[in-house]
């Protein structure tokens, strides 16, 4: 039941990926206007993921579990309703809260799973971060081709009142609780910090990396991150707690997180354009938008596939080891499409060997923070992991957007990314898979974390 809430909320990211480039005429507004359709989801999810991480530790997650679901209705309702770019803004912001459920989940799972379950349904519940938005985007490909594009939002509603449904009637209610107050102040300065950042990195290339309105953004994002850092140090009921995420298992797997996210997205920004490019560019293979979303949909479902597997190595060797395996298997893929990529199926291959690593350290990451934070912060520290995960795939969105931009041939008439600026972009993702690849190995060896901890 929370693997199908997971799957809800991941689906959200790629829900309108294939009526981008329609959006300006359906919405009557410019294409600098209507890429906030995307924007804003990812912008909301990054805020909204930590801050519900803790509201869970402190007022029960599967509650809060249930208001994010809600929240995706409403919004999927207001867009679905909506023929107005606000509208369709507000309803997509709202449907980016939703991404909270993933590790609210994970916490639920550790406080009433046996050990001997855990692993394998914490890494089926990472998997659906990637196994929604790959088996999702075809479903939005056939109705973005073959039926009304509100159609999309109407069906985002009906999953979320599924999900709703499913976790209100059949997910136990969990007993841990962190006692104290929500610290205001330190979530409006979480949200203005991040919001800062992921408006460079996802708007840099759009706005140009060194115009003012750019520069202002990240220089103000820092600047509100650490003054947000010194008072989360010195009040007495923190959003996070630093020094927990400070530990050095926290704080390697966290920054390798962004490596993480910054590959799962890049295969994401690439391997479609590739499959859908005229065959002329001599990077493309011309399929349609259907048959590109049906070549990539496969490296969800190894995902999904690979979830036991994943628990079994984790109560076998570790996490730590698991990680390893999943960043030398991503690094491999880019390897792999970056010597081979004249065929389908060059690209099909690559992709799968992205699920197994996406597969193998999204199980992983949840388990090195669960074994490294005390149980009452389960939520929030996931949350967090979850935040570094979005920063990665807003960073790819961003690189990999720019760099495709700028390097292009023209193909009747249209500009188009030439095999040069593949082959960078694949450049780009090996380096962040064995970025992710060396921290790994210095994260330190952890003891299991203790069973049941709020069961009563």
């Amino acid at each position: 039941m929370l693997a199908f809430a997971g799957l809800c909320s991941s689906f959200m990211f790629t829900l309108v990926v294939p009526l981008q480039a329609e959006l300006p005429a359906l919405l009557d507004s410019s294409r600098e206007d209507t890429t906030w359709v995307v924007t804003i989801t990812l912008l909301v999810a990054a805020v909204a993921t930590p801050i519900s991480g803790r509201l869970g530790d402190m007022y029960g997650k599967r509650r809060v579990a249930i208001a994010l679901l809600a929240l995706l209705i409403v919004g999927s309702l207001i867009a679905a309703l909506s023929g107005s770019i606000v509208g369709v803004i507000i309803g997509r912001a709202l449907q980016g809260a939703v991404t909270g459920v993933v590790p609210l989940g994970i916490a639920i799972m550790r406080d009433v799973l046996p050990p001997e379950r855990l692993g394998t349904a914490v890494a089926l519940m990472s998997a659906t971060m990637g196994v929604g938005g790959a088996v999702g985007m075809p479903v939005a490909a056939y109705l973005a081709v073959n039926a009304d594009w509100h159609a999309l939002f109407w069906l985002a509603a009906a999953l979320g009142v599924v999900g709703l449904l499913l976790i209100f009637f059949i997910v136990p209610e969990d007993v841990l609780r962190s006692p104290g107050r929500l610290d205001i102040v330190g979530a409006i300065g979480l949200a203005i910090g991040l919001t800062g950042i992921l408006l460079f990195v996802s708007r840099g290339a759009e706005w140009g990396w060194t115009a003012p309105s750019t520069l202002a953004c990240i220089i103000g994002g820092v600047v509100v991150l650490l003054v947000w850092g010194w008072y989360q140090l010195r009040t007495d009921d923190p959003l996070l707690d630093l020094r927990v995420a400070a530990r050095p298992a926290v704080l390697f797997t966290n920054i390798a997180a962004i490596g993480m996210g910054f590959a799962l997205f890049a295969s994401n920004v690439t391997f479609p354009q590739m499959l859908e490019m005229p065959v002329g560019s001599g990077a493309g293979f011309g399929l349609d938008m259907i048959s590109a979303a049906l070549v990539v949909m496969p490296a969800g479902l190894v995902m999904m596939v690979i979830s036991p597997l994943s628990g079994w190595l984790e109560r076998t060797v570790g996490p730590r080891p698991l990680f390893t395996v999943g960043a030398a298997a991503i690094v491999l893929a880019y390897v792999f499409v970056l010597i081979l990529s004249s065929e389908v199926w060059h690209i099909l291959v690559g992709n799968l060997l992205i699920g197994v690593g996406i597969g193998f350290t999204f199980a992983a990451m949840p388990m090195i923070i669960m074994r490294s934070v005390p149980a009452h912060e389960t939520g929030a520290s996931n949350g967090l992991n979850a935040l570094f995960r979005s920063v990665g795939t807003s960073s790819a969105s961003a690189v990999m957007g720019g760099v495709l931009a700028a390097m292009t041939v023209d193909v009747d008439g249209v500009a188009v990314p030439t095999h040069d600026a593949f082959q960078v972009c694949f450049w780009l993702a090996i380096a962040a898979g064995i970025v992710a690849l060396v921290l790994s190995l210095f994260i330190p060896k952890q003891p299991a974390a203790d069973p049941h901890p709020s069961l009563p």
